[in-house]
């Protein structure tokens, strides 16, 4: 198992056991066997809660795999945004009680916060807490299967974050443009939940997962880029026309490289973002969202626009990855709310 440290040569053996596995498991019984045969559920979750300690660049690694794929799976709703905020609270109690569950993939967790204009404001969660919990939430990731809830609401001291028994509140999967990724709106209505670590304002934590999962979406965005890229430059060399590949053309040959350049650069933010310290991950983390939503918005586009009739057809793959790239891009805000959250950051650091 990987540990903190590790170096380049580790992580690509990580990449490359996750990639095996998926392409001879394809699918959402590849979950089970990721947990099972890897630990990934359990990657950045530290040991005392029986994860395996690792860190973001490993979960990255991961998730890029999985954006290769777009395999189904709660690997980013429960191991890194739900666990994640269960981490920041300093709830050491609910930390021994929801994590272990988490790490060895027995336990989904959803983190249950945005409202149904989808920001994910740390601040201003769509629930409220009175001794019960009301409201809606949207865009609940893993939401119709897990088996536990963190709720996030607004309490009369801040926000908190609470436990609650999915079924005391009302789930219904909702029907997403990304197929692969599965959503739920979940309604609370004089719902009980049992408060993580009430003392606190829980904003901060909110925050922290809200950082590490930027980080872990625009990873997943780089794999799909990544490989939408793969399948572009094949076919060109396979598609012919005037007598020769179109790969041939220089003008399309300059296109590709520009993809190229921007699914690198995409790379690099992502790896700039996942080993930053802790004080300068909420700008890396923002750079990385925003720069890999417009990075794989636009490779999917040039490989539908490049792969001609076909990629427009239902039998292709390509329209599940340009779904991915204007799903993804909304999930956890849209380039635009980073944008405005590096202006502020740049302006007022402190």
């Amino acid at each position: 198992m990987t540990c903190p440290g590790t170096g380049p040569e580790e992580l690509e053996a990580l990449g490359v056991a996750v990639r095996a596995l998926l392409t001879r498991t394809p699918g959402p019984d590849a979950w089970p066997k990721l947990c099972g045969e890897i630990g990934v559920a359990g990657l950045g979750i530290p040991e005392e809660y029986g994860g395996a300690g690792a860190g973001l660049p490993e979960v990255c690694a991961v998730l890029e795999e999985l954006g290769r794929t777009l395999t189904p799976c709660p690997m980013l709703g429960s191991s890194v945004l739900a666990a994640e905020a269960v981490l920041a609270s300093g709830d050491e109690a609910a930390k021994r009680r929801l994590l272990p569950g988490i790490a060895a993939g027995t336990a989904t967790a959803a983190l249950v916060w945005a409202g149904a204009q989808g920001h994910w404001d740390p601040t201003a969660p769509a629930c409220r807490w009175d001794g019960r919990l009301h409201g809606e939430a949207h865009y609940v990731l893993d939401g119709a299967d897990a088996e536990v809830f963190v709720v996030a609401a607004r309490t009369d001291h801040g926000v908190g974050l609470f436990e609650v028994d999915p079924a005391a509140t009302t789930r219904t999967a909702a029907t997403p443009m990304d197929a692969t990724r599965p959503l739920a709106t979940v309604l609370l209505d004089q719902c009980p939940g049992r408060p993580i670590d009430d003392r606190a304002d829980q904003s901060g934590a909110l925050a922290r997962a809200r950082d590490v999962s930027c980080v872990a979406v625009a990873a997943e965005q780089v794999g799909s880029a990544a490989y939408c890229l793969e399948q572009t430059v094949a076919y060109t060399k396979q598609r012919v026309q005037f007598g020769r590949p179109i790969a041939h053309f220089q003008a399309l040959q300059h296109r590709m490289a520009d993809l190229y350049v921007l699914v690198e650069t995409a790379r690099s933010a992502v790896w700039a973002a996942a080993r930053a310290e802790k004080q300068q991950l909420p700008l890396l983390a923002a750079v990385a969202k925003a720069h890999c939503s417009e990075a794989l918005s636009r490779v999917t586009a040039e490989m539908i626009q490049l792969h001609g009739g076909v990629a427009i057809t239902w039998e292709h793959e390509a329209h599940r990855y340009f779904k991915r790239a204007h799903g993804s891009a909304q999930l956890l805000g849209q380039p635009r709310e980073h944008i405005a959250r590096l202006e502020a950051l740049v302006l007022d650091p402190g």
